[in-house]
């Protein structure tokens, strides 16, 4: 899994570049988020998977289109870290509740370039 959305709409874009590229990809619970929506949060979204082979260069493909975590008044997260300003919203979804109720973890950033995980300001 290189990546989770919360609609399907929204991994199609990704799915025909990578594919267009040559890389087989694969939509885990495309059809239940499409099905209802509103469970998208509580079972993660929609899963863009990719073979383990694959998974550098779909990455990298992935990383060049792929829009970056905001704060509320609309600029890019900074990472405190290496000051790098790509950042995708995080959840560890660490314990059962959390497995199941992934909405309700606090929101964290995880730089795509140090790893570092901060929470928001």
């Amino acid at each position: 899994t290189i990546g989770a959305f919360e609609f399907a709409a929204d991994v199609h874009i990704i799915k025909l570049k990578l594919e267009s590229e040559g890389i087989a990809v694969f939509l885990k619970d495309e059809n239940i988020v499409n099905t209802d929506p509103a469970i998208s949060h509580a079972i993660g979204g929609v899963k863009l998977q990719v073979y383990s082979k694959d998974r550098e260069k779909a990455m990298a493909i992935y990383d060049s289109i792929r829009s970056y975590a905001k704060d509320n008044k609309g600029q890019l997260i900074t990472c405190p870290n290496c000051k790098a300003k790509r950042s995708e919203i995080f959840y560890a979804r660490k314990g059962l509740f959390h497995k199941l109720f992934p909405f309700l973890e606090p929101r964290k950033y995880r730089c795509l370039q140090c790893q570092m995980i901060t929470k928001p300001s």
